[in-house]
């Protein structure tokens, strides 16, 4: 998340995804056994944790509830990598302590029957613009027509599909691509689902928040200017077009 560490000053957040934590909307969850004998942060000391990818949203939010409950890594855990599809397995094996759980796999009846969460990642940090979408200063000047082009569609489809009027077709239209039954997919497109802005627009308040947050803790060395790294003109040129 630091651009100038990575060489990639010319980095701009344009558009919005999903945002984790928002009001009654989705989060994601850290999980342990039901019948384990984990019941506090502090009891994950010398205990596996795994998450989806070393270094990653879950992963760096995971450590920062550990840290401030006096949890370090390395020393006082160890963290595995695994596929969110294997996460249950890893649980239901005791192969991992904390394990974590997001939409479709936490809607599985043999997970829920094991565990329970032990923290959310709104506990951890609160509501966090989880996933945008960016892309580098060169491009969006030699690509602006387009991009304004796509983000018009991308727009009209996300209020499409997140409008209640529209769920049953937008869950028909999920399950066919995922190849998965539609009452599966029923918690889609909902509150039980992540926030989704309908114009896309990132909330940078929230997203500088949690990078002062990671550089408070550690985790990046340097002071970022997450609204000097952004360029919201393409989204609100597009959303124009739909008023």
């Amino acid at each position: 998340m630091l651009p100038s560490g990575a060489g990639l000053t010319d980095l701009r957040i344009i558009a919005d995804e999903l945002r984790d934590g928002v009001d009654d909307y989705e989060t994601n969850h850290y999980m342990v056994r039901k019948d384990g004998q984990i019941h506090r942060v502090e009891d994950l000391k010398g205990k596996v944790v795994a998450v989806n990818g070393i270094g990653g949203g879950q992963d760096i939010f995971m450590r920062v509830m550990l840290k401030r409950h006096g949890l370090n890594y390395p020393g006082d855990y160890t963290i595995v990598e695994a596929q969110f599809p294997t996460m249950k397995g890893l649980l239901a094996d005791s192969k991992a302590d904390l394990i974590i759980g997001v939409k479709p796999f936490t809607e599985d009846p043999a997970l829920k029957a094991i565990g329970r969460d032990l923290f959310t990642q709104r506990d951890a940090v609160g509501a966090s613009d989880f996933l945008f979408l960016t892309a580098r200063a060169g491009f969006i000047a030699q690509h602006r027509a387009a991009l304004v082009d796509f983000f018009e569609d991308d727009i009209r489809a996300t209020r499409w599909f997140m409008d209640p009027a529209n769920h049953q077709e937008a869950v028909a239209i999920a399950a066919r691509f995922i190849k998965m039954p539609p009452e599966r997919l029923d918690w889609a497109f909902t509150k039980n689902d992540f926030y989704r802005d309908p114009n896309l627009r990132p909330d940078l308040a929230g997203i500088q928040k949690n990078v002062d947050m990671l550089q408070s803790f550690g985790f990046i060395k340097a002071h970022v200017d997450v609204k000097a790294h952004s360029d919201l003109s393409l989204i609100t040129e597009a959303a124009k077009r739909l008023q």
